[in-house]
């Protein structure tokens, strides 16, 4: 890949992505550029990351053959007022942001553009990521496999169907946040009886990590596993019952709900 990066926005997100990008060295750093809204933000991008910055979305505009608009929601239709006439014209432009569709910003350019829709999670930061990723009819199968190879980068990708997109918060974006309160009731419950604090997350967190690749890598059905965990009369099948009488599975499901519903009136 000879292409040239853009980011508008640098926030979390943007800096876990451009964190990974620059650790797989697909990229070389003179060809990775983020715009920011202050001084500040500028001189953390240049030191920790070294790569281009400026405080003009314009310049990135211009600069960049795959852009990614990595601001809130809320704001793309000033965003791309101000740069559509100044992007490359065989830009490829990706959204990160949840809720904003295709259509969305084609009617927001008012011309032909490469689309690309994705929800990348935080996990990218630490080259575990996974991003949702669709993308309009103008762009060949080629430059669609050039934008998910720069996402790998960070993590992997899985494409979707767009009308599948507005859920992808809920099980993949937003669900680090979910895990990380499990981990935290679990390491309070550590050291409710007992154990260090600090041990109790290391305990807790490689459990996660360690269950979820046994998903990813064994395919054997979720269930399956709990049940090879839960041994007749023994210690795991009491907790499991007692999560089921207080309704565990209900509230993630519940929640996943309130947070699909959140994405569909953010735009």
């Amino acid at each position: 890949m000879i292409k040239k990066i853009g980011f508008i926005g640098a926030g979390k997100m943007a800096q876990a992505m451009i964190e990974g990008i620059v650790k797989s060295n697909m990229i070389p750093k003179e060809d990775i550029m983020a715009s920011a809204a202050t001084e500040k933000t500028i001189d953390k991008i240049v030191r920790t990351h070294g790569i281009k910055a400026s405080l003009s979305n314009i310049d990135v505009a211009r600069f960049a053959d795959i852009l990614i608009l990595a601001v809130k929601p809320d704001i793309h239709g000033a965003v791309i007022e101000e740069i559509k006439k100044n992007i490359k014209q065989n830009a490829i432009i990706v959204t990160i942001a949840a809720g904003i569709t295709l259509q969305d910003i084609e009617q927001a350019f008012g011309f032909q553009v490469k689309t690309v829709r994705t929800m990348p999670n935080t996990p990218s930061l630490v080259g575990e990521g996974m991003s949702a990723i669709c993308a309009n009819d103008y762009l060949s199968e080629d430059e669609l496999i050039e934008v998910e190879r720069l996402f790998h980068c960070f993590g992997k990708t899985e494409r979707l169907q767009e009308k599948f997109m507005d859920a992808v918060p809920s099980i993949s974006g937003s669900s680090p946040a979910y895990v990380y309160m499990l981990l935290e009731a679990m390491a309070d419950g550590g050291v409710r009886q007992g154990i260090p604090r600090d041990k109790a997350y290391r305990l807790a967190a490689q459990a996660v990590l360690g269950a979820a690749k046994m998903v990813l890598e064994t395919g054997i059905h979720p269930g399956e596993l709990k049940d090879d965990v839960c041994t007749p009369g023994g210690a795991t099948i009491e907790a499991v019952a007692t999560l089921e009488k207080e309704q565990f599975r209900g509230a993630i499901l519940a929640a996943m709900e309130s947070c699909t519903k959140k994405v569909t009136t953010l735009n």
